[in-house]
């Protein structure tokens, strides 16, 4: 079996190569702060005319419009990786809802609502959780009652991040309080700045409010500006799901922090030596990369499955619960390559190294193995409707 790149795909490696080099100073950094910082969104224009970003979008929408081509897409990354720079913008709205409104979204709301998503000029956050429906999270009690052309929303959202700086926000709602509770549901878009809508910001274990409460009060949306048919928001937010499981589980990003975790142990000294130098590390350092390397080979699995139009299966339903707990580890071994320096977490500390960035990681990638589903409803997941073993005994009824 040759596994060689055919000379077409070579080539295309050496071009995004290039032009990556050639534009290597227009790359956002870590100081680049904003969600909408001219930097990063001048970053995002250029990639998508490259075609590096949004490449397999339809340009009536704002993407590049190429045909969906599985090794250009892990060659994309590949080199991404190896030139330590970002790629596009990966957020709620890109990753999350664009896929959701391709597939099951009005021509009216595509034409609205992708291309400034995709050009990072729209933030979207995502109301999903709330008090007492978290991973159960069909339990939801906001509802939205029909008033003539609108909806009028009550309730609360909690977990919500980026509802500060967001624009607009995908939420679900209970319109039909008599159905059975996973139907009733409805999937609806509105503005940030509607009458009715407050923000409280959460702190969490960075000691940065990256969550946030939202109270909704007589919040009044047009019945317009729902997704789907109304009571059937159940289906169309787990296709949004799928989409945020891959999101926190890409390879491609584990790829890039294997190689600057690696980069790092070449600069780090113990005794008078590099720390690639010293077994213990080596050794950790590798068997991590063993996993990164499993885990891409399992997402082009579940891409070659997309493209075809199959359920990738259980290849599918590991990816979120692997990616989020590999990303963990990959950040510890990081901490412990910097030794004592690790330990800081202070913005203003002259020996902070990489801007605190592997210290912050630590801390937020522990909350994503919770975060989309936590860890254990995840195992469940793929316990069941992967392995199909039998679901856990419900208790009897008293």
């Amino acid at each position: 079996m040759n596994l060689e790149f055919s000379p077409e795909y070579e080539t295309f490696r050496a071009e995004t190569a290039a032009f990556l080099e050639a534009n290597r100073n227009a790359a956002p950094t870590p100081d680049d702060h904003g969600l909408k910082h001219p930097r990063r969104l001048a970053w995002q224009k250029l990639l998508i005319a490259q075609g590096l970003a949004a490449r397999t979008i339809p340009e009536a929408y704002g993407g590049y419009g190429a045909a969906p081509d599985i090794l250009k897409s892990r060659i994309i990354a590949e080199e991404f990786a190896r030139a330590g720079l970002p790629r596009g913008i990966a957020n709620q709205g890109v990753s999350m809802l664009v896929p959701t409104l391709l597939e099951l979204g009005t021509e009216a709301q595509k034409q609205a609502y992708i291309r400034p998503t995709l050009h990072g000029e729209m933030i979207w956050c995502q109301g999903y959780s709330e008090p007492a429906a978290g991973s159960d999270l069909a339990s939801l009690t906001t509802r939205a009652e029909v008033d003539g052309d609108d909806y009028v929303i009550n309730g609360q959202k909690i977990w919500t991040s980026t509802a500060r700086q967001a624009d607009m926000m995908f939420c679900l709602v209970r319109t039909e309080p008599e159905a059975r509770k996973h139907h009733g549901i409805s999937y609806l878009l509105f503005s940030m700045d509607t009458p009715g809508i407050e923000v409280r910001p959460l702190v969490d274990m960075t000691m940065r409010a990256n969550f946030n409460e939202v109270f909704f009060t007589d919040v009044r949306v047009p019945r317009s500006q729902i997704v789907g048919q109304p009571g059937q928001g159940w289906q169309v937010a787990n296709a949004t799901l799928t989409h945020e499981r891959g999101m926190l589980g890409d390879p491609n990003a584990t790829k890039a922090r294997l190689i600057a975790i690696a980069e790092l142990m070449k600069t780090q000294m113990l005794d008078g030596r590099c720390l690639m130098d010293h077994p213990v590390y080596r050794d950790r350092l590798v068997a991590l990369q063993a996993r990164v390397y499993a885990m891409q080979a399992n997402g082009l699995r579940v891409m070659t499955c997309q493209l075809r139009g199959e359920s990738a299966g259980m290849a599918g339903l590991i990816i979120k619960l692997q990616g989020c707990e590999l990303n963990h580890e990959l950040a510890r071994l990081a901490i412990d390559a910097m030794g004592e320096v690790g330990l800081l977490y202070d913005d203003d500390s002259a020996y902070l190294e990489d801007f605190g960035q592997w210290q912050s990681r630590y801390m937020y990638d522990l909350g994503l193995i919770i975060g989309g589903g936590t860890a254990q409803i995840q195992k469940n997941i793929i316990a069941e409707r992967g392995l199909g073993l039998p679901r856990e005994p419900r208790p009897a009824a008293v």
